[in-house]
């Protein structure tokens, strides 16, 4: 008996120290977690540390907050209108003596949202503020940014390579037709190139036309853009000829880059710390190489939206149209749409800017978000559609609601067209000595049969149903943009346009960003633009994730400077690309797996963009390559 006594108290000792070893973590996390949090107080006098790890976009995905505390890596995505706002407000903060671009870790952007900072980057340097640029590789997006800073710096071992926009893509039918899987294609518009990953294994003559149409102003608008910016610099022999221009220099990148004023200085980031300390002040406590510094959290805490004047409601579409609810970063319909209801019934919004950033995805959703709008439009409230950088098939399906229409020249928009695709196994089952049988009632019995292939009554059906979802879509915008059906089909097909191009077709109305569109919205509900504030409709992140999230989040910004992990160099940014194509691979798979409804997707949107994949992608993929590794 005292026996047994003795070890029911060794376990209630147990217990009781588990228990208080898990109350301390937790409140160490919790405690470190609030003093994490921006802080407006904590500014002082220094350079704005503008760190742009990740990729820059509409609204971040919710990242998985315990990747790191696994020994992960954690894909960063920064806020866009957190980073032009606080490069407008830092123009006339007298504690900002510098900004400091930290594009060490930088992976781009679309062209639309490159833009849009650079032009806050180039008015900073306009007031009179010193902007310094450091990369330890430049690409096109990285130098976008850094051309229109004071001084551009290199590391010595580092360069700019600047490729243009182009490349290549994964096609997967003869990998399909190996595996036996039948991915059975319903679709209208000869350039709805979204499917034929999964139908070729090469791109066709419409999609390379199509394709080549968008790439070519992006292009020359990135080259006129750092020209303007960075005029002394001799781009065109570098990019017309970069083999050679480097071997006259020995094949030193950095050192071409200097001698054709590409670059202002080379200086790891110990040496180009000290030249922001110059300016900024010395950290005290701290070793060569640091300066006073402020954080770009912080900053953005200390200049909030305004609040005053009356509301004007913004509904952000970001990322992939999905159905269902989803959290930030992703276009859930039911998620999207709730935000919208609530915003109308308790924010006493005079107006509606819905602001675009999405490639497309679920037709039902989004519809389900066009009939949302509407309501804001039954309530007699004035609708604006803002486009960022991608408003492409289901994006521009919700767009059809607003009475006028902004986007950027660069905007990637249209792709007017809709899709289906059912994978069927019967092939992969016959490969392995399976048979499929069964009886039937009606031609659609067990349709669509996944083991057995779809009939052809099943695919008639589906055929029609997606030429019934495109007539729909064609009518929405022909209703909208008052053009005729035949025009409209004229212009779809699923093509994707330029913003430039899609303003002459009409299927934009001019060229402003978010706050054009919010004086326009303030104007048409007959209110004065300089009397009003946005009321952004989002899902904000949860509380547990956003205390997990500041806990890891600034990290990198605390400590030394000069002691930051190193940049990726041009064949490390060569691997990520590599990484980024897996990625792609793997969502391609899953969505082909997964089906789902009738998509209104652009597919092709992607290539655009960063070539880092989703984070839900990039998730599988870790999940998958450590499943591989055991």
């Amino acid at each position: 008996m005292k026996l047994v006594k003795g070890a029911w108290k060794i376990l209630v000792g147990i217990k009781d120290f588990l228990v208080l070893v898990f109350m301390l973590l937790f409140f160490t996390v919790l405690f470190a977690a609030l003093s994490a949090k921006p802080n407006a107080a904590a500014i002082r006098d220094g350079a704005l540390l503008v760190s742009l790890d990740g990729a820059l976009v509409e609204q971040p995905e919710e990242a998985d907050p315990f990747a790191k505390l696994g020994g992960g890596d954690v894909a960063k995505q920064q806020r866009l209108r957190d980073v032009v706002r606080a490069l407008d407000a830092a123009k006339t903060d007298d504690h900002v003596k510098a900004v400091v671009l930290d594009l060490d870790r930088f992976m781009g952007g679309y062209p639309a949202a490159i833009s849009e900072v650079a032009a806050a980057v180039g008015e900073v340097r306009k007031s009179g503020k010193p902007v310094l640029a450091y990369a330890t590789a430049y690409t096109d997006d990285s130098y976008a940014l850094a051309a229109n800073a004071s001084e551009i710096w290199v590391n010595p071992l580092g360069g700019a390579m600047f490729t243009g926009p182009g490349g290549t893509r994964l096609f997967y039918k003869s990998l399909l037709d190996k595996l036996g899987v039948n991915a059975h294609i319903y679709r209208v518009g000869k350039f709805k190139s979204a499917v034929e990953p999964y139908m070729r294994d090469d791109m066709s003559p419409e999609a390379k036309e199509a394709e080549l149409a968008i790439y070519q102003p992006i292009w020359a608008q990135w080259q006129a853009e750092v020209a303007k910016a960075r005029p002394k610099a001799k781009l065109a022999d570098y990019i017309a000829k970069p083999a050679e221009v480097v071997a006259g220099t020995k094949g030193d990148i950095a050192k071409s880059n200097l001698a054709l004023g590409i670059v202002d200085k080379l200086g790891d980031r110990l040496a180009f710390g000290k030249r922001v300390a110059e300016i900024a002040g010395v950290a005290s406590g701290k070793p060569a190489g640091n300066f006073n510094r402020i954080k770009l959290a912080d900053f953005v805490a200390a200049h909030p939206l305004p609040t005053g004047g009356d509301a004007i409601g913004v509904l952000t579409i970001a990322g992939e149209i999905v159905d269902g609810k989803a959290g930030p970063g992703k276009a859930a319909g039911d998620t999207i749409s709730a935000a919208l209801l609530k915003g109308l019934a308790e924010k006493k919004l005079k107006a509606l800017v819905v602001r675009v950033d999405s490639p497309g995805g679920s037709a039902l959703a989004s519809e389900q978000i066009r009939q949302a709008i509407e309501q804001a439009k039954g309530q007699g409230l004035p609708v604006v559609v803002s486009m960022g950088s991608l408003a492409a098939s289901g994006g521009y399906w919700v767009s059809t609601a607003g009475k006028t229409i902004f986007a950027e020249p660069n905007t990637i928009t249209g792709s007017i067209g809709i899709f289906g695709v059912i994978p069927t196994f019967e092939k992969t089952l016959a490969k392995i000595g399976v048979g499929v049988d069964g009886v039937r009632t009606t031609p659609l019995s067990g349709q669509p049969d996944l083991y057995g292939g779809t009939n052809e009554e099943t695919d008639k059906l589906l055929q029609s149903a997606i030429e019934a979802g495109y007539a729909r879509f064609i009518g929405l915008v022909a209703g909208a943009r008052k053009l005729s059906p035949e025009r409209v089909n004229e212009i779809a097909q699923g093509r994707v346009w330029i913003g430039g191009t899609a303003h002459q077709l009409g299927l934009v109305d001019r060229f402003g960003g978010i706050n054009d569109a919010i004086a326009e919205a303030a104007r048409l509900a007959k209110l004065d633009p300089a009397k009003v504030h946005a009321v952004y409709l989002e899902k904000e992140p949860s509380g547990w994730a956003k205390m997990i999230e500041g806990f890891l989040g600034d990290n990198d910004q605390e400590g030394d400077w000069a002691d930051q992990p190193a940049g990726a160099d041009m064949f490390a940014r060569t691997a990520i690309a590599q990484r980024g194509l897996l990625i792609q691979a793997i969502g391609d798979a899953r969505r082909l797996a997964r089906g789902g409804s009738v998509q209104a997707r652009c597919l092709e949107c992607g290539g655009f963009g960063p070539a880092t994949g989703s984070l839900d992608d990039a998730r599988l993929f870790d999940a998958i390559a450590a499943r591989l590794a055991l």
